[in-house]
C-alpha cells in the first residue's frame, strides 16, 4: 500500500469530539498570516460537519518556524496549516510524509500524530479541483502554463499532471528551480502521457489554454512576469492569490481576452482536503466559497 494509502484520513480514528469535550487546535502558520482567510473557512466547515474544533492564526518568526510549531503541538494541538514562506521547512519537520508531499518536496499541511506528524500539501488537489468543479474547466487535453517553481508551484504540479494535460510548460526566473521541478516531475509526466516542459519567463510560448501564476510577483506587487502572448482568448488566467494582490494580475488578464480567477476557490478546495486529513470528514465547498466571496465583496 502507498504512503498516501496507508495515510488516510479515516485510519486516524479522528471524528467528532465528546459532546462537551474541549475543542481540539487548529492554526495557519505563516509570516505574514494577519490576512488568511484560513479560520473562517474552518469554522465554517466544522459547524457543517459538527467537528468540535478551534482554529486560529499563529504568526511565526522567520528563523523560528520548527520551534514555534514545537510548543503549539506540545500545547496539544492537532495540527496546522502552513503558508509562505515555510512551506519547504514545514516538510522537513515531519516524521512522515503523503505521496503529494514527498512529490513536492513541499507540504501545507501538518498533522501532529503521537506517532510522529505527518506532512501532506493538499494545493494542488485544491487547485484542480476548483478549476475543474467551480470553474467547469476540464484540464485533460489541454496545453498549461505555471509561472513559477517555488513551493506553490511545487504543490500545484503533481495534481496537475495527474488531471493529464497535453502539455504542462513551467516559466521561471531562475532557470535551475525549474529545471530541478520538472525532473523530480519526470516519472508522473511520462506515465500520465504529458509533454513536461521548462522555459524561460521571456520565452515560455504563446496561447496557453491555461496560465497560472504561481509565482511570488503577486504578493510582492510586482509586474506580471510573462508576456500578453501567453493567454489564448477566452482561456483561463488564474492567480493563486486573492483579494487586492491578484487584482493587476486579473486585470492584465480580463484586459488580454483571457477568463480571470483568483486563488480563493483555490484556498478553500485545499481547506477542505486538509480538514479531511484531520478529521475524517470532507465538507462540502461550496457554500463557503460563495459566503466568502460574498464577505469580500462587501469589504472591497
Amino acid at each position: 500500500m502507498s504512503a498516501q494509502g496507508r495515510d488516510r484520513p479515516h485510519a486516524a480514528g479522528l471524528g467528532p469530539a465528546p459532546s462537551g469535550s474541549v475543542p481540539d487546535r487548529y492554526a495557519v502558520v505563516g509570516n505574514p498570516v494577519g490576512h488568511s482567510r484560513s479560520p473562517f473557512i474552518h469554522r465554517r466547515f466544522a459547524l457543517a460537519t459538527g467537528q468540535a474544533l478551534e482554529y486560529t492564526r499563529l504568526l511565526c518568526p522567520v528563523d523560528g518556524f520548527e520551534a514555534t510549531l514545537r510548543a503549539f503541538a506540545d500545547g496539544g494541538a492537532r495540527g496546522c496549516n502552513v503558508t509562505v514562506p515555510f512551506k519547504f521547512e514545514a516538510r522537513r519537520t515531519a516524521a512522515r510524509c503523503t505521496e503529494r508531499a514527498m512529490l513536492a518536496g513541499a507540504a501545507n499541511t501538518l498533522r501532529f500524530d503521537a506517532g510522529g506528524w505527518l506532512a501532506d500539501n493538499t494545493d494542488g488537489i485544491g487547485l484542480v479541483r476548483d478549476i475543474e468543479r467551480n470553474a467547469r474547466l476540464t484540464l485533460a487535453g489541454r496545453r498549461v502554463l505555471l509561472i513559477g517553481a517555488g513551493g506553490a508551484a511545487s504543490g500545484a504540479l503533481g495534481p496537475l499532471l495527474a488531471a493529464r494535460p497535453a502539455e504542462l510548460t513551467i516559466a521561471n526566473r531562475t532557470p535551475e528551480k525549474a529545471r530541478s521541478l520538472a525532473e523530480r516531475h519526470r516519472e508522473i509526466a511520462r506515465h500520465c502521457g504529458v509533454a513536461l516542459r521548462k522555459a524561460p519567463l521571456d520565452d515560455c510560448g504563446e496561447a496557453f489554454d491555461v496560465v497560472i501564476n504561481a509565482s511570488a510577483s503577486s504578493l510582492a506587487q510586482a509586474a506580471v512576469p510573462v508576456a500578453a502572448k501567453v493567454l489564448r482568448r477566452g482561456g483561463l488566467a488564474l492567480d493563486m492569490m486573492y483579494g487586492p494582490a491578484a487584482a493587476p494580475f486579473l486585470a492584465w488578464a480580463a484586459a488580454h481576452g483571457a477568463c480571470s480567477r483568483d486563488g480563493l476557490g483555490m484556498l478553500v478546495e485545499q481547506a477542505a482536503e486538509a480538514f479531511c486529513l484531520w478529521r475524517g470528514v470532507m465538507p462540502a465547498t461550496a457554500p463557503v466559497l460563495a459566503l466568502l466571496r460574498q464577505r469580500l465583496a462587501e469589504t472591497e
